[in-house]
C-alpha cells in the first residue's frame, strides 16, 4: 500500500527520463518516481495505453495525468512562484495552452533533444 506521492513515467523514453531527473534536481519537493515498466499498472488502475500517452502523478488520493500532473507537481512546491505557476496551468485559457503543449511534446518526444526512436508513441 503506497502512502506517499508517486510519479509514473515512460522509462523507455530517454526524453522523459532525462526530464524527470532534471526536475528532481530543480524542484525541492519531488515524489517518488518510477518508470511504468517497474510498477503494477493494475494496482494503480492504469493500462499500457494510459502510461504510453501520459505521465501520471498520484498524490493526495488523486490521479493527475499529462499537463495536470505537471501542474500538481508544481503546486506541491514550497515556493509561491512554483505554486502559482501550477495553478495557472490548470486555469483556462492557460490550461488549454498547457494541454496542447503537453500533447505536442508527447507526440514528438522522439524528435526532441535527448529523445530516441524508443520514445515514439504508438500509433493509434
Amino acid at each position: 500500500m503506497r502512502t506517499g506521492p508517486l510519479l509514473v513515467y515512460d522509462g523507455d523514453c530517454a526524453f522523459c527520463t532525462t526530464w524527470v531527473r532534471r526536475l528532481e534536481k530543480y524542484l525541492g519537493r519531488f515524489p517518488e518516481s518510477q518508470p511504468w515498466q517497474w510498477v503494477d499498472l493494475a494496482d494503480l488502475g492504469l493500462t499500457t495505453e494510459d502510461v504510453t500517452r501520459y505521465v501520471w502523478l498520484f498524490a493526495g488520493g488523486r490521479r493527475f495525468r499529462g499537463h495536470e500532473a505537471f501542474a500538481a507537481l508544481l503546486r506541491m512546491q514550497r515556493g509561491w512562484g512554483w505554486r502559482f505557476a501550477g495553478r495557472m496551468l490548470i486555469t483556462p485559457p492557460f490550461s488549454w495552452a498547457a494541454a496542447l503543449g503537453y500533447a505536442l511534446i508527447a507526440r514528438f518526444r522522439h524528435r526532441l533533444p535527448g529523445g530516441t526512436p524508443a520514445c515514439a508513441m504508438p500509433r493509434v
